[in-house]
């Protein structure tokens, strides 16, 4: 992004936000809500149930979301929002730019990553990983009850439905999966299955260097390169999952070599599929692949 276009963003934001002294309403009173990405956006529009309207501005599929390119829409849309949901960890640097050029006291704004812990250069995929999640739900409602305290109650009550019910299948799928399967070797096309490979307790056999270079766009060295063709070709992990999202030529040539030697692929993406999916969805139908790719591989 050019420094050139940020100030453009910047300055519509600040018009956008002249005179006011808060984010702006929603209409019929409810919260206006921004989130950098459809996936926690996904959560923030459950939680918030009736009382809150949600944007999300990344949410095409085809979108990636770390050379996402903000609009004018997006600065404004930014700049109105009462509560504002963004990864951070410089996933999405631009959203928190655009917050950064109106910055109002009045506003919530739930940083993923600063709940995790997760700086610039750590791993910023943090709705794959399982305990990060509802970090970010307890985060979501309590700005929630922050901006409209009146309806703290509902907020309580959506955030238990959410947890209690909503959630079900996606833990017990985590839970099975780990019960039955951990130890296993697998190999990932990036770090964005690192994560979920982790609360899995699978043995992502993949190296770390490899899977930060696919995720950040560069060239893997040529001996990681060697090192995952071993490891498929010689069958020392039991399943191959990859991003269809970010498939660099590396990444199409192991999942074709993958295919031929006859390892189970599992296929996830970077953001919900298809684009209007719920979070939980979305996950579900990957963790059930994901089990039933363990289940052939292993013969368990």
């Amino acid at each position: 992004m050019t420094r050139g276009w940020i100030a453009l963003l910047v300055a519509a934001t600040l018009l956008a936000g002249c005179g006011r002294g808060g984010g702006g309403a929603a209409s019929g009173g409810r919260i206006n809500v921004v989130a950098g990405e459809s996936f926690w956006g996904s959560i923030a529009a459950q939680l918030g149930g009736n009382r809150v309207s949600v944007t999300s501005v990344v949410s095409n599929p085809a979108t990636d979301p770390h050379d996402y390119e903000p609009t004018a829409a997006d600065g404004r849309a930014f700049a109105g929002a009462q509560v504002a949901v963004v990864n951070g960890a410089g996933y999405d640097a631009w959203a928190s730019k655009l917050l950064a050029a109106n910055p109002i006291s009045a506003r919530a704004v739930v940083n993923v990553a600063h709940l995790a812990g997760v700086h610039a250069g750590g791993n910023p995929h943090l709705w794959y990983s399982p305990a990060d999640v509802p970090r970010t739900i307890t985060a979501i409602s309590a700005a929630y009850r922050r901006v409209d305290p009146g309806h703290a109650r509902y907020f309580d009550v959506q955030r238990r439905r959410y947890e209690k019910q909503v959630l079900v299948s996606y833990r017990r799928l985590i839970a099975d999966i780990r019960r039955r399967f951990a130890g296993t070797p697998v190999g990932a096309s990036e770090s964005i299955f690192a994560p979920l490979s982790a609360a899995l307790g699978l043995r992502l056999l993949t190296p770390p260097r490899f899977l930060d270079a696919i995720s950040g766009g560069t060239d893997p060295t040529a001996g990681d390169k060697a090192t995952v063709d071993r490891q498929i070709a010689s069958r020392a992990i039991r399943v191959w999952v990859y991003n269809s999202q970010n498939a660099s030529p590396d990444v199409r040539r192991l999942t074709a070599a993958a295919r031929r030697t006859g390892l189970p692929i599992v296929t996830i993406t970077e953001t919900p599929v298809p684009a209007r999916a719920s979070f939980q969805d979305w996950q579900v139908r990957q963790l059930e692949a994901l089990r039933s790719a363990l289940a052939r591989a292993t013969g368990r």
